[in-house]
């Protein structure tokens, strides 16, 4: 049996149905804020189990701790991860996410435990990602970035707005 691929898991990521009523409900809940927030994020490639599909999501970014909490709800019904789990109006756990050493490697480590991706996209940004299915296993789906500068540089100006954080201001629109 060969050795796990290392998993650098940098977030916690829940489906809503409505971002701008559960922005204040986790800030609320889980003492995090503010949430950084990206509507209707510009996608310029996106795959649906191998072939082309269109995806239109907002989401919310916050800090909690080492690892980043996200708010993410999609306005089309299309086809898509978030889809495979939750209708428009559901709201739960959807997927951690990390930072591989190696793209190419985690996503065959997965495929070799038989996970399969179900949604791959790459921004405006040239940020990727993959949301592998792993829901019938760990009863959520695993997304793993093509990591790159941009996605660093979010990740700090997410946990550095949480440092300032003065408990009031609960989103800021990116």
């Amino acid at each position: 049996m060969s050795t796990p691929q290392r998993q650098n898991f940098v977030q916690i990521a829940y489906h809503v149905a409505d971002l701008d009523e559960a922005i204040p409900r986790f800030a609320r809940l889980m003492g995090i804020g503010p949430f950084l927030v990206r509507r209707h994020i510009p996608l310029k490639q996106v795959r649906y189990r191998g072939s082309a599909s269109v995806l239109d999501i907002s989401a919310a970014h916050a800090q909690a701790g080492p690892v980043q909490v996200e708010l993410i709800t999609q306005h089309c019904r299309n086809p898509s991860a978030f889809r495979d789990m939750y209708e428009p109006d559901e709201e739960g756990l959807h997927h951690v996410a990390l930072f591989p050493e190696d793209y190419d490697a985690m996503i065959d480590h997965y495929h070799g435990q038989g996970h399969h991706i179900t949604t791959e996209l790459v921004t405006a940004e040239k940020r990727g990602a993959a949301y592998v299915d792993t829901n019938a296993t760990l009863g959520h789906m695993v997304e793993v970035y093509r990591v790159n500068e941009t996605l660093y540089d979010f990740y700090r100006a997410v946990a550095e707005a949480a440092r300032d954080w003065d408990g009031i201001t609960m989103k800021i629109e990116v």
